[in-house]
């Protein structure tokens, strides 16, 4: 009896030791399942709220960052410099793509497209475009390159127009617009970021009769289309879609103008500003609105676009003084436009024109936006974190980012911000670690 009673003990507890190693096994597989659904959530939530900007003005070619998990405000010294690359003249943005980073610069007599590594900042290749391009308002390139896939298009201050390849810096080919179609230089050196637009590569081209505005096949280069005649401006083009239809719009020296992808124009809308100084982009306000600005007391006007099937026109909503963008663009976020009134900056609301706040203090200076905060830069290299909000100015954070001359909007990729002046290229760290 005694043996049968131990056996059975014996049985009970190697059924208990079992019972305990399968809830265990099944605790810790449960467990490992939830921290591998946990890292994957996490890696997936990072790679969304991250993007590149690979082209004038980030992808949208709005001003605007969709990323989300960067700084709400900075540390007292500012962010973190991750790190400097000395550059040259000039004032040609940034693009980042495929962890490179692209811009332009003239160095000694000659103008560069330049490639880094976006983590080290390492120069990985360069491209001489052209001779140094030379001005009272400040030497070298003003465009930005623009990049996709493993193409780059980059248009020099002297109108030099290339595609490269993105990894090696080699030529695929090649124009030039002043011999080619009669471009005409501007004062400032030409300035337009080349737009991509489905298989075309699109400029204002300043060009002689029927060649202002001009379309190549992004891949051979061959000229496509080309039409309008008119003085060429600063501003760099955008396409919109409103009410199906698409089209692009060109700030050229003396007008807004819309075109199809075709190159059919749809329609014009005259606006002169002294030296031809339409330079800042035009900003879309869905669902059918465009705002443009410019400086030398002209102001600023939206416009209603009416389109249907292969028809489109406008009708003016307002126009005003109130606000003039001299050189660099503004952003539009929640129904209010944020953008520097010459040297002052300032919220306007976007249907009416009506302003709501106005700041001094950072000159000629330039924006971009992300999370809801804009990121401002001054012309003396001072940086801040502003509210978007249209209740007053509230700053956020300062710093002083730079010494020089910063006349380039900044550029906003996957947790780093990128400025430069006349002389460095330096990387921020924006990444939140909340």
């Amino acid at each position: 009896m005694r043996k049968i009673t131990t056996a059975r003990i014996q049985f009970r507890e190697h059924e208990e030791r079992k019972a305990k190693r399968t809830i265990s096994f099944s605790v810790t597989s449960v467990y490992s399942v939830l921290k591998i659904t946990l890292l994957l959530f996490l890696f997936l939530a990072a790679y969304v709220s991250a993007e590149d900007w690979p082209q004038w003005r980030g992808s949208s070619r709005d001003g605007i960052s969709k990323e989300s998990g960067i700084l709400k405000t900075w540390p007292a010294a500012g962010p973190k410099i991750l790190w400097r690359a000395q550059l040259g003249t000039g004032y040609s943005s940034m693009a980042i793509s495929q962890g490179r980073v692209f811009t332009m610069a003239g160095i000694g007599v000659n103008e560069f497209v330049l490639a880094f590594d976006s983590a080290t900042g390492k120069e990985l290749w360069r491209f001489r475009t052209d001779s140094a391009y030379r001005s009272g308002q400040g030497d070298g390139p003003r465009s930005t390159p623009t990049v996709e896939g493993n193409w780059v298009y980059a248009l020099g201050a002297q109108g030099k127009f290339f595609a490269l390849n993105a990894k090696d810096g080699k030529k695929i080919w090649s124009h030039d617009l002043v011999s080619e179609y009669g471009s005409e230089v501007p004062g400032w050196g030409m300035s337009i970021s080349p737009l991509i637009e489905g298989d075309l590569v699109l400029l204002d081209l300043g060009g002689r009769t029927g060649l202002s505005i001009g379309a190549f096949n992004k891949k051979s280069g061959a000229l496509v289309w080309s039409t309008h005649t008119d003085k060429q401006g600063y501003s760099s083009p955008i396409a919109v879609t409103v009410n199906g239809l698409r089209q692009i719009l060109f700030f050229t020296g003396t007008a807004l103008v819309s075109v199809s992808p075709t190159g059919n124009v749809y329609w014009k809308y005259p606006w002169r500003t002294s030296y031809y100084a339409n330079i800042a982009t035009p900003i879309f306000i869905a669902p059918d609105k465009v705002y443009i600005s410019s400086g030398y007391d002209v102001g600023s006007a939206v416009l209603k676009i009416l389109s249907e099937k292969n028809k489109s026109s406008f009708q003016e909503v307002w126009k005003s003084k109130i606000a003039q963008n001299h050189f660099n663009s503004s952003v539009l976020y929640e129904n209010h436009i944020y953008g520097f009134d010459q040297s002052i900056l300032q919220c306007i609301e976007a249907n009416t024109g009506t302003e709501k706040w106005k700041q001094t203090g950072f000159g000629k200076g330039s924006l971009i936006l992300a999370n809801g905060r804009l990121i401002v830069l001054g012309e003396r290299g001072q940086l801040a974190l502003v509210a978007a909000t249209p209740a007053g100015y509230k700053e956020l954070s300062r710093t002083q980012a730079l010494s020089g001359k910063t006349w380039t909007s900044p550029a906003l990729a996957n947790g780093q911000l990128y400025l430069r002046d006349e002389k460095e290229l330096i990387c921020m760290d924006l990444k939140s670690s909340e």
